[in-house]
């Protein structure tokens, strides 16, 4: 059996300075460049710090001091055998904001990241600015969507465009066959989420494979989905969606791609109730899952906008 990566393999060379730091009781690698506001950069499942590669360097010379993290469980961060509900995760970002000194933090998340930075703005209130989504509508939204469209036969329904969250749900099988073959379903699913024009898509999905196969990433990131599903059920889920019924107040961004497999139009949409402050929506042409990445100089030029405005 070939060696799994060490956790320090994430820690990729360029021009940008690699940190540790300590919030809520862990240690998270952070990735920084740049000096001004904070701007704090959350990723999705199966990726880490480097999804915002592009980001770092263009808002970084706009003027802001930028910092991806590797969220918890995920590359050369800490990977405890607990703490992976939202309330603990959402802790784990307001947390940071104070240890890297600010008493504030624009928050821009993808996916999961992005359903975490909703969390953060509800639940931690005082230490958001702004928050910008990349394909990830309010949770509440999205657990909204998936219960109307969960029996209906149509092809295309917002339960469908989420099966994997449902089979994460199985003990021990999802790890192995998320790692199996070089993590070969990594790739695989980058490939059928994105679209058809991603030139670095070869590139991304062989950092993303190695970087689940460093021990107890496969494991912490499906932690994210059972909790997710599982609570639904407990008591803890149900102080939760009251928790996160909070409308958000601070201005909000939301970027999606026009293409995207995983967040169907109606669901895009679907965010408002939650909101009380200034909102733009965007969709970029030809994208799929991945504007960030896909199409870097527009995501960066409607980020940047948004946050100097």
């Amino acid at each position: 059996m070939a060696a799994r990566p060490d956790p320090s393999s994430v820690r990729i060379d360029g021009p940008w300075a690699h940190r540790d730091v300590h919030a809520n009781g862990i240690r998270l690698h952070a990735v920084e460049t740049g000096e001004g506001p904070l701007v704090l950069l959350l990723h999705g499942f199966a990726g880490f710090w480097w999804s915002w590669r592009h980001q770092l360097t263009a808002l970084g010379d706009a003027g802001f001091r930028a910092v991806a993290v590797d969220l918890r469980g995920y590359g050369d961060s800490d990977k405890p055998p607990r703490g992976y509900d939202a309330w603990t995760l959402a802790g784990d970002i307001a947390g940071l904001v104070k240890s890297l000194g600010e008493p504030k933090a624009h928050l821009v998340g993808h996916d999961w990241g992005g359903l975490l930075a909703w969390t953060v703005a509800a639940l931690h209130p005082r230490v958001v600015q702004s928050v910008a989504t990349v394909g990830a509508p309010h949770p509440l939204a999205l657990r909204g969507q998936i219960r109307r469209t969960a029996l209906r036969r149509k092809p295309r329904n917002q339960a469908r465009a989420l099966g994997h969250l449902f089979t994460a749900q199985l003990p021990m099988w999802p790890e192995r066959r998320l790692t199996r073959d070089g993590a070969a379903l990594v790739e695989t699913r980058l490939r059928s989420w994105s679209g058809q024009y991603w030139s670095e898509l070869p590139e991304a999905a062989r950092r993303y494979r190695d970087a689940m196969l460093v021990p107890g990433v496969a494991h912490s990131s499906l932690e994210y989905y059972r909790w997710g599903f599982r609570s639904q059920a407990r008591s803890e889920g149900r102080r939760f969606t009251e928790a996160l019924g909070r409308r958000i107040e601070v201005p909000v961004l939301q970027l999606y791609g026009e293409d995207d497999p995983c967040v169907l139009s109606r669901t895009r949409t679907a965010s408002t109730p939650w909101l009380d402050g200034p909102t733009e929506v965007h969709e970029l042409p030809r994208v799929g899952h991945f504007p960030h990445e896909e199409s870097p100089a527009a995501a960066n030029s409607l980020l940047t906008a948004f946050i100097k405005g």
